[in-house]
């Protein structure tokens, strides 16, 4: 019975903590739909908790110990697998892009995070907190860089993303940030190592006027939808949800140039901000 000892903190927590609700799930034999009733949620919801994609909230913690029989063993680990140095309305996010296949995603006002240059991701951070300490800008800078790591896989997670080009032309962090981070985008296309459209501004009204879009796919779980704004963000595993999300940005890559026009707009953008930068 997993009431009787800790995870290993060391070991993944998150998947660790997955594979015991699983085994205590079927133990109890119940399907994820019936355990998922019993805690009001979705049984997508207890798949993607089994899966790992989906952090352990402390009250459906001490929801599964009751419901399981557990003692307080989902209670005691969850907090081992809760811990991380984002934002509390971020982190879950983070956590299931680390296990993504594919991430399609929409900005409308600056380089997606997954790739940014440490530079951009300074001025991003300093705009974001005018008054912060340079230690505490720092410590983002180092986040936004550490979640780039996934891209060191060359295949894994297929990244697709639509960028407008309002985001491309504001001067975030004077022209030779912007040169840099450009740059480092069309390094990263070259490398076949992500996909990037722009959507131009004479593309007109479209779904992504309200905000960012971002949807996951996994192996062995069912999509997510993040849904971002002003420090809040939120998980969607709806399945309607999520699939309106698809449907946007859909209509967000057939609105936008295509992957080659894009690159070519992104090379023009880049040698003019490189002539500022000297000028």
């Amino acid at each position: 019975m997993p009431g009787s000892r800790d995870l290993d903190p060391s070991s993944s927590p998150r998947a660790l903590l997955g594979a015991e609700l699983r085994h205590a799930r079927e133990k109890a034999g119940l399907s994820q739909e019936e355990l998922g009733q019993r805690l009001f949620v979705s049984g997508s919801f207890i798949g993607q908790l089994e899966a790992g994609t989906r952090r352990l909230q402390r009250e459906y913690a001490r929801l599964l110990d009751e419901v399981l029989g557990t003692e307080d063993f989902f209670q005691r680990n969850c907090a081992a697998a809760a811990k991380s140095k984002y934002p509390e309305h971020f982190a879950e996010a983070v956590e299931a892009e680390t296990e993504a296949t594919a991430i399609r995603e929409y900005t409308s006002m600056l380089i997606p995070g997954l790739l940014q240059t440490p530079a951009y991701a300074r001025a991003v951070s300093r705009a974001y907190q005018p008054s912060a300490a340079e230690e505490a800008i720092e410590a983002l800078v180092a986040g936004r860089m550490e979640r780039a790591r996934i891209l060191g896989d060359p295949t894994k997670p297929l990244l697709w993303t639509v960028i407008d080009e309002a985001a491309l032309r504001r001067v975030t962090g004077g022209p030779e940030v912007m040169t840099g981070a450009l740059r480092h985008l069309i390094g990263l296309i070259r490398r076949n190592r992500v996909i990037v459209q722009v959507l131009p501004f004479d593309a007109g009204a479209h779904p992504g006027m309200q905000g960012c879009v971002r949807v996951m796919d996994f192996d062995g779980a069912p999509p997510l939808a993040y849904l971002e704004g002003v420090d809040t963000g939120q998980l969607e595993d709806d399945p309607a949800t999520v699939a309106r999300y698809r449907l946007y940005f859909e209509f967000l890559t057939a609105s936008a140039l295509p992957p080659e026009k894009s690159l070519a707009l992104l090379e023009a953008m880049a040698q003019d901000y490189g002539h500022e930068e000297h000028a």
